[in-house]
């Protein structure tokens, strides 16, 4: 019987599918049966096995969770790309194995948007969190070939929508795939003294100047101050702005 498992292994479980894996992948992992799996899946989380297969764009409806698709957004245009497979459309987010965390971020928006199933591709230092699709080309129209900096960069009015409903995930997926959060040190002489002074700041850095457009106008959308810093660059470096930003994006983990 399904159920006569511990409940904690229960709960391993819906994690394991939330973060990505497969029902069969983890029922390989833990030695249970596909068949235990998604009973469980389905007496437990029943949103995690009716995955949204429909393409919200080719039904002309609205993205049915607005939130992780314009998180999904932000990590796209930050290191993301749209590549055509031998059967379908793959999305990869390349994410730096030094913030496990980013990447378990990825897989979990990844999956609530409209992949099926997502894949991890190890690389030297980073790895691909990937998924394919048919309707990447959909949701995603900016993609085409060649880096982003070097070709015009424009959300389509849906996308805009979101992005104005949902700025602070949009800037969370921004941030954490191009950005920084961490110590700022200001350096002044007094009396013959070297003073250092600490605190925190973001930056954000990417080529495009319609993605770092993007980032501003997010920015500006929640009342955050900040400023170019060379040119390639935003700084978001106020006390009270670092603070508001904290509240949507936070530092990487």
């Amino acid at each position: 019987m399904p159920f006569s498992h511990p409940r904690a292994l229960r709960g391993d479980v819906v994690g394991r599918v939330q973060l990505g894996d497969t029902p069969v992948q983890v029922a390989r992992a833990l030695g249970l049966s596909p068949t235990t799996v998604y009973a469980w899946l389905h007496e437990l989380a029943p949103g995690l096995v009716r995955v949204q297969r429909v393409c919200f764009r080719c039904s002309a409806q609205p993205p049915p969770d607005p939130l992780a698709y314009s998180q999904l957004l932000g990590y796209y245009l930050g290191d993301g790309c749209v590549s055509r497979g031998p059967r379908a459309w793959v999305l990869r987010i390349t994410c730096d194995d030094a913030w496990p965390g980013v990447a378990d971020e990825v897989a979990l928006v990844m999956g609530r948007v409209v992949a099926n199933s997502v894949h991890r591709a190890g690389k030297q230092g980073c790895h691909d969190v990937q998924a394919y699709s048919q309707h990447w080309p959909c949701l995603f129209p900016q993609h085409g070939a060649g880096a982003k900096h070097l070709r015009r960069i424009e959300l389509a009015p849906w996308q805009h929508e979101v992005v104005v409903a949902y700025p602070g995930p949009f800037l969370k997926g921004l941030f954490h795939s191009d950005g920084w959060r961490g110590q700022n040190v200001a350096v002044r002489t007094v009396a013959d003294r070297v003073e250092r002074r600490y605190y925190p700041r973001y930056d954000f850095t990417n080529k495009s100047d319609d993605i770092r457009g993007l980032c501003g106008d997010a920015l500006d959308r929640l009342g955050i101050a900040w400023r170019p810093n060379g040119p390639w660059r935003i700084s978001v470096a106020r006390r009270d702005a670092v603070a508001a930003l904290d509240v949507h994006v936070g530092p990487k983990h």
